[in-house]
């Protein structure tokens, strides 16, 4: 079986001796939303972002495939690692939307990395690529908010623009850091559901870090379980019992 994506002995150090992830070992296969829970401070977010190299990784390797071959994210750097980012798209907590710009022009940010800076200063973009934004648009349920400037979304909205600028990378895998926590329930629920929706429409691996362990559990194909910088859990939602939850979170009083 191939995968998308190989994980192996994955260290991350901020401070010397004090390693955040302690020698991470995950395969992703190619399709699937996949949910990683576990207590503030044991690494998901920092998971997350060596994956696609927002943090640099202090030793591990990260297996991906760019440009046609298989490459090591976390040894790559200047152009090929900008080449193989292309292919990962990334949505966020906070969003991380140009507020001034209207939503169209936030889709086509991402589609910067298959442009020139010329082409990109000028916002030119290909008769394709507007045509692929209108789409997505509708996908996430914006189709009338084209001409919006991004400050006057709700957060819900704001979230459905940077799921829909990921997806115009077209990319090859998909990642979201807490893209629930700033949001209600009912919005979380429609957020994870799109995500899942679109994992399954574009064919690629979906990997989420989630506080919320009920919204992983009915969404989720495969669930994470960290704590203190190590998988303590690995797999689907029927198997994760209160005894892993206790391992992962540690006590019991939160178990309802």
């Amino acid at each position: 079986m191939s995968h998308a994506i190989e994980i192996q002995g994955l260290v991350k150090e901020y401070k010397p001796g004090h390693p955040i992830l302690k020698g991470i070992d995950l395969k992703f296969g190619n399709t699937g939303l996949i949910a990683i829970i576990g207590p503030s401070g044991t690494g998901k977010s920092t998971l997350i972002r060596c994956i696609n190299r927002l943090v640099d990784p202090s030793r591990g390797e990260i297996w991906f495939e760019s440009e046609g071959k298989r490459v090591n994210l976390a040894e790559l750097r200047g152009r090929a690692l900008r080449q193989a980012r292309r292919h990962i798209g990334m949505v966020f907590q906070e969003y991380n939307l140009v507020e001034r710009l209207t939503v169209m022009e936030n889709l086509l940010c991402g589609r910067l990395g298959y442009t020139n800076a010329w082409t990109a200063w000028r916002r030119k973009f290909s008769k394709e690529d507007v045509a692929h934004a209108f789409e997505l648009l509708d996908t996430v349920g914006l189709g009338n908010f084209a001409n919006q400037r991004a400050d006057a979304l709700s957060g819900g909205q704001r979230q459905r623009v940077g799921i829909a600028r990921a997806l115009m990378q077209r990319p090859r895998l998909l990642l979201a850091d807490e893209p629930t926590s700033s949001l209600d329930p009912k919005t979380s629920f429609e957020i994870i559901s799109l995500l899942k929706e679109q994992g399954r429409a574009q064919q690629i691996p979906v990997i989420v870090n989630i506080h919320d362990v009920e919204l992983a559990k009915r969404y989720a194909d495969r669930i994470i379980g960290m704590s203190g910088g190590h998988v303590i859990y690995d797999g689907n939602a029927e198997n994760l019992s209160d005894d892993f939850l206790k391992q992962i979170y540690g006590g019991e009083d939160w178990l309802v």
